[in-house]
């Protein structure tokens, strides 16, 4: 166990109050918000990269015990060595890690652990699989952290030129009210049309009346203005047609 606890006085002498303070700010850690109950000792993210990179080698049991941790920063640094070892790792580390990453989604519990993790880990590992059932489950789930899993993960079949997954998972959480689920999917769809903006425009022109605001603003932000305006008045025409005055509003 030494490792682990040396791994940790390490984060322990980067850390500052003024950091922690921001960080639990940033992350909305009051009561009824996101992050109610999360931990900050107040360290940057490249310094906890740099240890990730120290301890990169840490066994995985005592890595499993880090991304137990009430610690933000203590989680994060261990879903970085798990990236790291998923990278370097044979099919049957891989393997096991990807088993314990779906273990352990209650502790990849704030957008940055999700969106540091997600793609790299149970993504990577699907890419190559016919079997993406887990992601339908994690997306339906009631779970804001397992259903921005869900659409993130897909950030790896995108790389791959794949975007059924990410379309049909951007379909299941359409009508979700979590403006980080907003965010994810329109991110997503964003990266979709990045590689093939027909893709997108096909999911747009059937789905874009009924996305929130912030999901659509996102999925069209690097669009062209003419078209940028296109689908916001188509959408405004349709949501008026449906007696809203809002998008995304129910």
């Amino acid at each position: 166990m030494t490792q682990l606890n040396d791994l940790k006085r390490d984060l322990q002498k980067l850390a500052t109050p003024a950091r922690a303070k921001a960080s639990m700010w940033f992350f909305k850690t009051d009561e009824g918000q996101y992050g109610a109950h999360d931990t900050f000792i107040g360290v940057k993210v490249p310094d906890q990269r740099k240890i990730a990179k120290q301890y990169r080698t840490l066994p995985l049991p005592q890595v499993g015990k880090l991304l137990h941790s009430p610690i933000h920063e203590h989680r994060l640094t261990a879903l970085f060595i798990l990236v790291h070892q998923f990278e370097k790792g044979d099919e049957a580390v891989r393997k096991m890690i990807k088993n314990m990453y779906l273990k352990n989604t209650a502790h990849v519990n704030n957008w940055d652990l999700v969106d540091s993790s997600a793609g790299y880990i149970l993504g990577s590992f699907l890419a190559a699989q016919k079997d993406r059932k887990i992601l339908y489950s994690l997306a339906r789930s009631q779970d804001l952290w397992k259903k921005r899993i869900a659409i993130i993960a897909t950030q790896a079949f995108i790389r791959d030129g794949q975007f059924a997954d990410t379309l049909a998972i951007a379909q299941i959480l359409l009508h979700d009210t979590h403006d980080l689920i907003h965010k994810a999917v329109g991110w997503m769809l964003r990266e979709v049309g990045n590689r093939d903006q027909r893709a997108e425009e096909i999911f747009l022109q059937k789905h874009a009346h009924i996305m929130p605001r912030t999901m659509l603003r996102y999925a069209i932000e690097k669009f062209p203005s003419a078209a940028k305006q296109k689908y916001m008045q188509m959408a405004a025409k349709k949501w008026r047609k449906k007696g809203k005055t809002r998008p995304g509003s129910r």
